[in-house]
């Protein structure tokens, strides 16, 4: 038993992980290090919910942290895997559905006119850093604090003292030497950038953003603040790169992008276009584009890299997402979530938050709303501490951290979304 929910077959588990993998789990946020607990081992998945091996049921808002905008084990995307398991689960060699889905990448994402297909988000994005350096013969590259792009060398580092910095590694086995060319300002911040740009005149090869901040949570980005990274790239013949990791088809088909109508120089996609198998792509101008090997001599390769299950998967789930009425089905399910958390928040008198773009959403235990990493108050993790193992023991699942978002999937029905806000009244009262 565990914050009152029985967890024993998930505790042994547990415990056994820790003997043969560092921290028992594979990747650090499933160790419930952020909210306390023994993370539910997941045995199966249906739609919007998933069991653990212990039999409880959770409604399912992590959505594998996003992918999964059909929900789990949708029938199209599990027929599909199927068939092309059953004719080999890889070649390293071109097959035909590889052309299809970068066909498919290229006619919704509006700024890519040929596109490359990698394993993951952070291979997409090294990649994408690495062929904006080719492109401009410059080192140096600007992100933003709360703005995650992967566990590259180069993504790994964190603002220093005050808003502008050379970024620093913030994590041992990186060399300070990679994070060197780092450059760190505030998301949604103008005029730190332009200070910023300013002290490194000619040098900056690459802006890479997350156009929504969702990896601390959902920041969208404030007005004029994408065009303006837009015309500072053009000013200063920088590539602009836009992760749209967590956006791509997500909050539209076309992404964010498409969304606040503001094109990039290239852009990075991630597992949704494999249906939540190992997958990613970075894209943009076919001139662009190739530069890189064998059409030019900017070298990235990868053995696996379009392998045919997640490209016969991601074509089944982009079908579905092309299909009329897809989004705005998304958006009514999402926004009476908004709606009734933001309502049972007012009802409570419970300082929180809620911000939406789509079906991306986050709850900040917050006076005011957030824009940029710097506003989140030093006491949210212990506030949503409370509400996340509340809302567990209520059969809703959601990420263990209060840095993340719900992700909202067309699985999730008008049922689950009533229970889910039912839920969360209780959850918002323990979390004050």
């Amino acid at each position: 038993m565990t914050n009152g929910i029985p967890l024993q077959k998930s505790e042994e588990f547990f415990h056994r992980a820790e003997k043969v993998i560092p921290g028992g789990v594979n990747s650090p946020v499933r160790a419930f290090g952020a909210v306390g607990g023994t993370p539910p081992f997941i045995s199966s998945a249906k739609g919007s919910k998933i069991y653990d091996v212990d039999g409880n049921e959770y409604i399912d808002y992590v959505c594998s942290w996003g992918p999964l905008i059909l929900g789990h084990a949708h029938p199209a995307v599990v027929e599909a895997i199927k068939d092309a398991a059953e004719k080999g689960s890889s070649f390293g060699a071109p097959t035909e559905n590889e052309i299809l889905l970068a066909e498919k990448i290229v006619e919704a994402v509006p700024s890519i006119e040929k596109v490359r297909l990698v394993s993951s988000g952070t291979e997409a994005t090294m990649s994408a850093v690495r062929l904006a350096r080719a492109a401009t013969g410059r080192d140096k590259t600007v992100k933003f604090t709360g703005c995650y792009h992967g566990h590259a060398d180069s993504f790994l580092v964190q603002a220093g003292s005050g808003a502008l910095t050379f970024g620093e590694p913030s994590s041992p086995g990186v060399p300070s030497s990679v994070t060197n060319d780092t450059l760190v300002s505030p998301y949604n911040d103008l005029d730190s950038l332009d200070k910023l740009l300013s002290e490194n005149k000619g040098e900056v090869a690459a802006i890479i953003v997350e156009p929504i901040a969702a990896n601390m949570g959902c920041v969208p980005p404030k007005e004029g603040f994408l065009a303006g990274l837009r015309e500072r790239c053009d000013a200063d013949a920088m590539i602009l790169i836009f992760d749209e990791v967590i956006t791509g088809f997500r909050v539209a088909f076309g992404g964010a992008q498409e969304l606040y109508g503001v094109m990039p120089d290239i852009t990075t996609l991630g597992k949704i276009i494999g249906g939540g198998l190992p997958v990613g792509a970075y894209g943009g101008k076919a001139d662009l584009m190739d530069m890189i090997a064998p059409a030019g001599p900017v070298y990235q390769a990868g053995t696996l890299s379009g392998n045919p299950l997640a490209t016969s998967a991601g074509l089944a789930v982009l079908d579905e997402l092309s299909k009329p009425g897809t989004y705005e089905k998304l958006e009514k399910r999402s926004s009476d979530l908004e709606t009734g958390l933001k309502d049972a928040i007012e009802t409570l008198k419970v300082s929180a938050v809620v911000q939406r773009v789509g079906s991306l959403l986050c709850i900040y235990f917050s006076d005011e709303p957030i824009e940029k990493l710097e506003d989140i108050p030093d006491n949210v993790a212990e506030r949503y501490k409370r509400y996340f193992h509340s809302m567990l023991e209520s059969g809703i699942y959601l990420a263990p951290s209060a840095y993340e978002a719900m992700f909202i999937s067309l699985a999730h029905s008008s049922e689950d979304i009533e229970s889910t806000i039912k839920k969360s009244i209780h959850a918002l009262e323990k979390s004050r």
